[in-house]
């Protein structure tokens, strides 16, 4: 049986390369270099398994002594979960989801807490929940406002001045009466 597309993007390790291709192609040592503790034969395997399904496509391909060396891009349409892609799941396929959705977020936490010196303060770790009362009307606007905040920062390619920062959202809707 093959792997649903849900299945695919919320792997962790294809997750954290999903990540990593946001702003810009990467070849897979630059990929290496984000995710050294990653071994290379996994990041390849786990690479190979985005390129079948459509998700990462290769945008330029260049000769280096003797191998081609490749730059994998996201195709935006693919690497995210629609409302087409979820239609048919049951209540337990989405709990399965969720739960490696939050995996997912420990890992990244995990990895940020296993430093040798952390600074919640200077870093700015920040837990929040809030709950708000919104229309339907004011919900869609709040998405498409966040969206557009969103949009001029997401495409922002690594620099010296730049660290990786995870913004993870979770809307869940108040059960219906």
């Amino acid at each position: 049986m093959s792997e649903s597309k849900a299945d695919v993007i919320l792997h962790p390790v294809r997750m954290r390369i999903i990540q990593s291709l946001v702003s810009e192609p990467l070849t897979v040592q630059q990929m290496k270099e984000r995710m050294p503790d990653i071994p290379q034969a996994t990041l390849y395997r786990h690479l190979k398994k985005l390129f079948e399904s459509k998700i990462v496509f290769v945008v330029d391909e260049q000769q280096i002594r003797g191998t081609v060396e490749k730059w994998y891009a996201l195709q935006p349409k693919e690497a995210n979960l629609g409302t087409d892609d979820l239609a048919n799941y049951s209540k337990e396929q989405y709990m399965a989801l969720f739960m490696k959705y939050i995996a997912n977020i420990m890992a990244e936490y995990e990895r940020y807490v296993s430093q040798e010196k952390v600074d919640f303060v200077k870093d700015g770790v920040s837990l929040r929940q809030a709950s708000l009362y919104l229309s339907d009307e004011e919900f869609t606007s709040l998405l498409q406002e966040l969206g557009q905040v969103y949009s001029k920062v997401l495409t922002n390619k690594q620099a010296s001045n730049r660290r990786k920062r995870t913004f993870a959202n979770i809307i869940i809707p108040e059960p219906n009466e």
